[in-house]
């Protein structure tokens, strides 16, 4: 097992349901593979550059345990949602 960090940037005009359910799946698919460690809630913040004409974005950090395969089925998740507009994950050193 290994731990990543992901940093997720979620659209700022979403509702907070939406938001929470999308997080949810998001955290489900780690703990398919994994487990979840902590989720930090940044809450919304101005985004450095626009973004597909956004100037703010909603911040989560997420950081967990997995297997080394799930990195790359967590940015094909991240990919196909319309509502997450920046993600990044990074492998910590142990």
């Amino acid at each position: 097992m290994n731990k990543y960090e992901s940093i997720l940037v979620f659209r700022p005009d979403m509702e907070d349901d939406a938001r929470e359910a999308l997080l949810e799946r998001f955290k489900g698919i780690i703990a398919a593979h994994g487990t979840v460690e902590s989720v930090d809630d940044w809450g919304k913040k101005r985004l450095a550059y626009e973004i597909e004409k956004l100037q703010e974005g909603y911040y989560y950090l997420l950081t967990f345990d997995a297997d080394h395969t799930l990195p790359t089925e967590l940015e094909r998740n991240y990919k196909i949602s319309d509502q997450v507009i920046r993600y990044n994950i990074i492998r910590k050193d142990a």
